[in-house]
């Protein structure tokens, strides 16, 4: 059984004794029966060769009264700060032992949730094809599981949590969560003279995958579509600051990329705030080759971009995450 599995572990065991003293706080938590649910998982773009598996889930699901009452419990939870940023849930992974109802469970809390989900998009007005693009990134990371394990599931359960939380939103090629300047950003951006500083509203940008080149057309058009989406829809909150934290600032770029590249161009609309001193060398890798734990000496050399983290990590660089921003 499911949950015999997650008690096993100290961590999860703790984690399930917080949900349960919350309850379930009266939140029905309803899955589409087995007729239904293709049809939803199809909306939010999880891929075809998972569907079949979903459904012969769900039935085990349903026939397990403690998981099921374990997925109302993670629902009241996850929906109890609709919108609010920063007070999202953030589902752990399972471990492997919990076995594949294990490996899919969190797919089901996000399905169980989409009522609640959609009746707040609603009542901010955010139009359903922003709504549907931004919930379909579910299905992105299923494909992303399916890429670097060879199975369905979720990778990172807590990131597809802000879209579904209202705190993310897919608007053309860049998607835009709602957050707030940190300590060191904050400080570079109060030093420029914006107006903004730490604990301030801010917009950050988050590159998916799957979704095309990098272009500077498709971001003027994105930030663009930010622009008005968040003024029309969250008027209460003032963004006019841009933030970014990814490894594709680590300046370092520039010696293997050229100025007209999209990358660098995309790195171009930022001022620096910091950049790590610790390296995080898979996180490049994983998003370029599909998996953080390749072995360096075999990465390929098919693009400029896989040139450039490949040979430099052969050369024994290392990558780093940066921190940038931009006045909107």
């Amino acid at each position: 059984m499911l949950l015999e599995a997650l008690r096993a572990d100290a961590r999860l065991a703790e984690w399930l004794r917080d949900l349960e003293s919350e309850g379930d706080a009266g939140v029905r938590a309803a899955l589409p029966d087995a007729d239904e649910l293709p049809e939803v998982l199809l909306d939010l773009s999880v891929p075809h060769e998972d569907i079949n598996e979903l459904v012969a889930l769900r039935a085990r699901l349903g026939d397990d009264p403690e998981a099921m009452a374990l997925l109302a419990r993670c629902v009241a939870r996850f929906v109890r700060d609709m919108g609010e940023i920063g007070k999202g849930w953030e589902p752990p992974p399972f471990p492997e032992c919990a076995g594949p109802l294990g490996r899919v469970f969190h797919v089901y809390v996000f399905v169980a949730a989409l009522p609640y989900v959609r009746a707040y998009h609603r009542e901010r007005g955010v139009p359903q094809e922003v709504s549907r693009r931004t919930l379909a990134d579910l299905g992105r990371h299923v494909a992303v599981h399916r890429r670097r394990r060879g199975t369905g599931g979720l990778l990172f359960p807590w990131w597809i949590s802000l879209h579904f939380h209202g705190e993310l939103f897919q608007l053309g090629r860049l998607q835009f969560q709602r957050a707030r300047l940190g300590q060191r950003t904050g400080r570079a951006v109060a030093a420029a003279g914006k107006g903004a500083g730490p604990g301030d509203p801010c917009l950050s940008l988050h590159i998916p995958d799957f979704s095309g080149p990098l272009s500077p057309s498709a971001c003027e058009r994105s930030l663009g579509l930010a622009r008005e989406f968040f003024a029309r829809h969250y008027p209460e909150e003032r963004y006019e600051i841009a933030v970014c934290h990814s490894w594709l600032l680590d300046p370092q770029l520039k010696r293997y990329l050229p100025p007209e590249s999209n990358i660098i161009r995309f790195q171009d609309r930022f001022e620096l705030a910091h950049v790590e001193t610790t390296p995080d060398d898979g996180v490049p890798v994983g998003f370029v080759f599909g998996d953080p734990e390749l072995p360096v000496e075999e990465l390929p050399r098919r693009s400029g971009v896989e040139r450039a983290v490949g040979d430099h990590l052969r050369a024994g660089g290392h990558w780093y995450g940066g921190h940038g921003w931009f006045a909107l």
